[in-house]
């Protein structure tokens, strides 16, 4: 197997343990490096910070032989600073992930997860978006995430394409399969509005409530996970 250079980042930040979880495959592919956030970044999609310097600086990393670094910047920064900067003559592949809650349906168009996957495939780098649910057993990632992996890196994207896959929170028992070619659900993922839960001075705080509305239409990413299969599909950047 041809040995290639990953680099890995996320939007739950460098301390994830799904983070970790993921540098661990991608060792089993190539030499790797992880650039992500120093905080939780979730749902600011593609955001990018022009505007101030950035700061990077090496930590210590859980994964042996993994390069590591953290910085200030948001999971798009820190995937063009790897890609650009960090990574020696650019790095082959990109992984990104292991996000902690699906990035199907409408909830794509939030997620830093893919958002930072779309700006690799920006850069013309062949990348993968991984996500799981966040609460429940992992035991399908486990299961499946090296055998669809192994499948998805050698499989051609189009221009400013990425593989989104996401594993259902069921046990191992209850998982039905692997879905491939999924497509978005056009389907709400969220419903709701916001609820005031306080006071500060004369500010009003207020707290977004969000309820569940997960009915996805055959064939799409919403229908797959929510009937305990795999989704994998392709998401595309367009400009």
């Amino acid at each position: 197997m041809q040995m290639r250079k990953i680099l890995v980042s996320n939007d739950d930040g460098i301390d994830s343990e799904a983070l970790a979880r993921l540098a661990a495959l991608a060792k089993k592919f190539g030499e790797v490096w992880v650039v992500a956030p120093c905080r939780q970044f979730s749902s600011m999609s593609h955001a990018a910070n022009f505007w101030e310097p950035l700061k990077a600086w090496e930590v210590d990393f859980p994964v042996e032989g993994v390069r590591a670094l953290t910085t200030t910047g948001t999971p798009s920064d820190c995937v063009s600073f790897g890609i650009t900067t960090v990574v020696p003559g650019r790095p082959d592949l990109v992984f990104t992930g292991i996000n902690k809650g699906y990035n199907v349906a409408s909830g794509i168009q939030y997620s830093a997860t893919v958002g930072a996957a779309l700006e690799a495939a920006n850069q013309k780098i062949h990348t993968i978006a991984f996500s799981e649910n966040h609460i429940g057993t992992h035991e399908v990632t486990d299961k499946y995430i090296e055998q669809i992996a192994s499948e998805l890196i050698d499989t051609p994207l189009g221009d400013n394409e990425i593989w989104n896959v996401n594993f259902p929170g069921c046990t191992v028992e209850e998982c039905k399969g692997i879905k491939y070619g999924c497509t978005i659900s056009q389907e709400s993922f969220f419903t709701g509005s916001y609820k005031e839960i306080g006071k500060e001075g004369n500010k009003t705080i207020y707290q977004v409530d969000l309820i569940p509305e997960w009915k996805g239409a055959e064939g799409t990413d919403l229908a797959a996970i929510t009937g305990n299969y795999v989704s994998v599909g392709k998401v595309k950047n367009y400009r």
